[in-house]
């Protein structure tokens, strides 16, 4: 299936799942029914384009997959007279802002919900993350804007669900918390109550794989309890950084460790508030002189008593002596000498990119002095995540489809860019998606069959496609 059929073919089941929702709650209303279903491809149109403008770039493939999806949209002759390029104009324009607040579709489903009980919102959240899943992976790469749109998105309509229909583990789900909420970057735990070391060690242990990380996180928790009893005894203290440099390749559960190392460092008493701040180069870089500067003490500004976590931080230091990046770096290394009791910060991504970006400035190797290497999981790893995954959402296995799994596994190249946790997200969710269509052909759908995985559900490695995205 091309990405552009996909898309086509997730669009339709959004179609499908939810037109006779609303029908009957027009009816109900007393209001037509005629024009529910264009008014629904109109919302999965809005989908559509703001992800597709969501990283300020749309390809040709993206809006020709567009205009295939929902020609029947437009007047024919405006759309044989309209240029690719107008088109493309208009999206730009119109960007991701309408991914920010929920559509008059989902409201009405979520009202009736509240009323009587019913799942109407959680179908059109289950298949409004088909499409938009579907429209990043469309020109082939899935960008880091793109996947924070579709965080995004995630995280607005979880919200806003009724509690009873929030999918289980939604809060907790190991891979997608290692996705970011947002390019410009979140605030988390800021009035959260302080969780113990041992809960959060248990958290920590919790995670799947990682064995090294959990030593050295272990191993700075003690440094710093040690220098607390040495502090209470009136021993003298060597100054030790905070700061931490963490590699790897995506996936690898790097900014989920992040999170826990902002409040392991509350717990322990290095910083007052615990809370994370998630940025990147997009977000601290401003292309005008002296601006730069300003953006980066927002940033740390709005982190501090808690952890600044730059993704790709090496991408701040790409580029001529013109560019305003090493600016960034300039200004960064000077407030976390100036607010060194108040700010610790995480840089993160590939291993040999971090070591260019550290020795990119004298300031920066003396405040990085330990780095914390994320190990690929194996492939023992990825099926015990896959599993995770299917036992929060009432999902199993049979033997042939656990041994077609590893075998996909197993196929994909271990490069730079391997997906690692999101790659085991990402078969998951295509494997519920293959099963949904192979169950709609059966007449008498049993409990076991809605829960079982089989080996025909589970896609060869090269149908999920390159959509990998570059980041931690």
């Amino acid at each position: 299936m091309t990405t552009s059929s996909r898309l086509a073919d997730r669009v339709q089941r959004f179609v499908a799942a939810t037109t006779p929702l609303l029908r009957v709650l027009a009816a109900d209303a007393g209001l037509r029914t005629d024009n529910v279903r264009r008014d629904i491809l109109v919302d999965a149109s809005g989908l559509v384009a703001g992800f597709v403008a969501a990283d300020g770039v749309v390809t040709d493939a993206e809006l020709l997959a567009m205009i295939a999806c929902f020609g029947e949209l437009d007047d024919p002759r405006v759309a044989a007279a309209t240029p690719l390029e107008q088109r493309r104009a208009m999206l730009l324009e119109a960007g991701s802002e309408r991914l920010r607040t929920p559509s008059p579709l989902f409201s009405l489903l979520r009202d009736a919900d509240l009323r009587d009980g019913g799942g109407r919102s959680r179908t059109y959240y289950e298949h409004a993350m088909e499409v938009a899943h579907a429209t990043v992976s469309l020109d082939g790469y899935t960008g880091r804007l793109e996947l924070a749109a579709v965080e995004e998105l995630r995280g607005m309509l979880l919200r806003l669900l009724p509690p009873g229909e929030r999918p289980a583990g939604s809060d907790s789900d190991q891979p997608a918390r290692d996705e970011p909420q947002s390019a410009i970057g979140t605030l988390e735990n800021l009035h959260a109550p302080v969780k113990t070391t041992d809960e959060l060690f248990a958290e920590l242990d919790g995670l799947v794989g990682l064995e090294p990380v959990k030593r050295e996180i272990r191993r700075v928790a003690d440094l710093i309890t040690v220098e607390r009893l040495r502090r209470e005894r009136d021993l003298p203290v060597a100054t030790q950084s905070r700061h931490l440099v963490f590699t790897g390749n995506p996936g690898t559960g790097k900014t989920t460790v992040a999170r826990l190392v902002a409040q392991l460092y509350r717990a322990l008493g290095v910083v007052e508030r615990g809370h994370l701040v998630e940025t990147d180069r997009a977000a601290l870089v401003v292309g005008f002189i002296g601006q730069t500067a300003t953006r980066v003490s927002e940033v740390v500004d709005a982190a501090a008593d808690g952890v600044l976590l730059i993704d790709e931080a090496y991408a701040l230091v790409r580029g001529d002596d013109r560019d305003f990046g090493r600016e960034a770096v300039d200004t960064l290394v000077k407030l976390m000498e100036d607010r060194r009791d108040r700010l610790v910060v995480i840089v993160a991504g590939y291993p040999r990119e971090m070591d260019e970006f550290i020795n990119s400035n004298p300031g920066l190797r003396s405040r990085f002095p330990r780095v914390i290497y994320f190990p690929d999981y194996s492939t023992d790893e990825l099926l015990a995540i896959f599993e995770m995954l299917g036992e929060r959402h009432h999902y199993e296995l049979n033997d042939a489809a656990r041994e077609r799994v590893r075998q996909h596994f197993n196929a994909v190249p271990r490069g730079p860019g391997f997906g690692n946790g999101r790659l085991a997200r990402n078969l998951f969710e295509e494997a519920c998606a293959q099963q949904a269509s192979r169950l709609v052909r059966i007449d008498d759908v049993s409990r076991e069959d809605l829960v079982c995985l089989t080996a025909a559900d589970i896609p060869a490695p090269d149908a999920l496609g390159d959509a990998t995205p570059r980041g931690a």
